[in-house]
């Protein structure tokens, strides 16, 4: 059986040429699932190594097939990106066979089983809740800003701008996350963990691709991503997956030094597929009194952002 790897452009196929084009499922399925199956090696799963020279990285087709409790012949079809009548059984063990994350399970679904909604123009502005931008307003001392589709930065207030950079000083479409990581040397030397921070923005746009195949901003933006930096691209191919939740960003400030935030996001309710972001020190850290030191420079420094509707 041929199994040698296909291309690794990703599932935006000539997007520089065609930034409308939008998602293929049917090749990101494929890559998707042939990407996991080859990080599997015979003994991570329990199941004997029967050849010294193996044809294909990680398990071979029919080795998960025999894990999932599937036919070969389905699994392939599977894998060749035809999902449209696998049921939900099948994909979870699929799933259990691969060893998926949850995020990686939910987008495994998001590509075999679509889920069937109401058509959205895919263009529609995003746009903040005025509430939401008091809220922002009224979180005094630490950074908190508001992300949406893409990674698009909607909304910040006044510490967002002091530690990251005044986004006001940007166009509305130069406000993205990955636009930011990726095309400005700055933010490069802002994050003292560059190459995580890069990877996970990569991760979370396959999750956003995964839920909006038919995004051509999304499609665009990868694109351009994909031409203008080598990193991206190679980041892109692995087809990795992953959610925004929490943990800890060290940042490299070029006013007051290193700084050690956590950070958690809380996911909007309210179907707008927007993330509020905050960002705190430990208390009576040196990172505390950074923060302390940046706000009492006050407005001279930074601004708030009413961020421009993308």
């Amino acid at each position: 059986m041929d199994e040698r790897p296909g291309s690794m452009t990703g599932p935006f196929t000539d997007t520089a040429a065609d930034p409308g084009a939008g998602l293929d499922r049917r090749a990101e399925l494929s890559e998707f699932l042939r990407t996991r199956r080859a990080r599997l090696k015979p003994e991570d799963v329990g199941l004997p190594d029967f050849g010294r020279h193996r044809r294909v990285p990680g398990l071979r087709r029919e080795e998960l097939a025999q894990l999932a409790g599937v036919s070969v012949a389905y699994y392939t079809r599977l894998e060749q990106g035809n999902g449209r009548n696998v049921s939900a059984e099948v994909l979870d063990a699929i799933a259990r066979a691969l060893r998926l994350t949850d995020a990686e399970q939910a987008h495994l679904s998001h590509l075999a089983k679509p889920k069937r909604h109401k058509k959205k123009p895919a263009t529609r502005t995003q746009q903040v809740r005025p509430v939401l931008r008091q809220l922002l307003d009224s979180i005094d001392g630490v950074p908190a800003y508001i992300s949406g589709r893409r990674s698009d930065i909607l909304a910040w207030n006044r510490m967002a701008a002091a530690v990251f950079g005044d986004w006001s000083e940007l166009p509305a479409q130069e406000r993205n996350w990955a636009r930011l990581v990726f095309l400005r040397p700055e933010y490069r030397e802002l994050f003292v963990e560059w190459d995580q921070k890069a990877s996970d923005m990569v991760a979370f746009l396959r999750m956003d691709a995964g839920c909006h195949p038919d995004d051509p901003r999304l499609s665009s933006l990868v694109g351009e991503l994909s031409v203008k930096s080598e990193e991206f691209r190679r980041l892109w191919a692995n087809h990795d997956v992953k959610e925004k939740s929490y943990g800890v960003k060290r940042l490299r400030h070029p006013l007051v030094g290193e700084l050690t935030l956590n950070f958690e996001s809380f996911r909007l309710t309210d179907g707008t597929e927007q993330t509020l972001i905050t960002y705190h020190p430990e208390p009576g850290s040196p990172s505390a009194e950074a923060l302390r030191l940046l706000a009492s420079w006050g407005a001279d420094a930074t601004k708030a952002g009413s961020g421009t509707p993308a």
